[in-house]
């Protein structure tokens, strides 16, 4: 972006994280900022989950009050604290002050949401520290620092469609900054740690399979992700091992 919003504005709220399957709400326009790169929206709250965790930004629809269409083309955070930046070529006719309509991508998220949950279950499978990952629409994968550790692909996939099928519950709770130091084992990730600082800390629960820090959505329950099957474990060096999975029915 050539232009950078110079008025301070309030925190996103941010509506997904309370109800990830929301598809459309009604929100103020905050900001407007626009430059050679295209424009971005600020409102005071959102279903778009933005970019972050593996998992990309949100894409969708805000409907200005007169009727045009404002497409958004990605979600991110943005420059300002707690702010969430909507990206589009152009803003058209929206600007702050005005009541808007938002119409979330929700065929793509709920993809990415089944995809986020499924790579949940499939640390869970695999026994090892998690070196990256990314949350695709029809794929994604993990990174592993798997040691001595041998990887049965045929295996993983059994026990990952034995989880899915068995439809476990998936839920959130938080912690507090001070119990999730205390329990470092919460954290699978290697490369990158929870965000502190805010007091809370956002745990994905799936009973007795799972439980670590995350932000991004999911699904209620594993029987929605469907079959699934594991593409290729792929050698990423001497420790590493990326494991790239994918629907099996779309």
């Amino acid at each position: 972006m050539t232009e950078t919003l110079t008025a301070a504005v309030p925190a996103t709220e941010d509506l997904f994280r309370a109800d990830a399957y929301a598809v459309t709400t009604t929100a103020t326009v905050l900001a407007v900022s626009a430059g050679e790169a295209g424009a971005e929206i600020i409102l005071d709250r959102t279903l778009f989950y933005p970019m972050g965790g593996g998992q990309p930004g949100d894409t969708g629809v805000i409907l200005a009050p007169d009727g045009t269409e404002c497409v958004i083309t990605d979600t991110r955070k943005g420059t300002q604290p707690g702010t969430i930046a909507h990206r589009a070529a152009s803003a058209g006719t929206l600007a702050p002050g005005q009541t808007v309509t938002l119409r979330l991508d929700w065929p793509r998220r709920h993809k990415l949401m089944r995809m986020h949950t499924c790579l949940h279950l499939l640390s869970a499978v695999i026994p090892a520290g998690v070196t990256g990952g990314q949350v695709g629409e029809d794929k994604g994968r993990l990174d592993f620092d798997i040691g001595e550790l041998v990887l049965d692909r045929d295996a993983i996939e059994a026990q990952l469609n034995a989880l899915i099928a068995a439809d476990h519950p998936v839920g959130q709770r938080a912690i507090t900054d001070a119990e999730l130091d205390a329990n470092p084992g919460l954290v699978k990730t290697m490369s990158v740690q929870p965000p502190r600082g805010a007091g809370i800390v956002r745990l994905i629960e799936i009973p007795g399979v799972d439980l670590q820090p995350c932000g991004g959505t999911h699904v209620a329950r594993t029987g929605e992700i469907g079959p699934v099957r594991i593409e290729k474990i792929e050698n990423k060096g001497k420790r590493n091992r990326r494991v790239v999975l994918a629907f099996a029915e779309g």
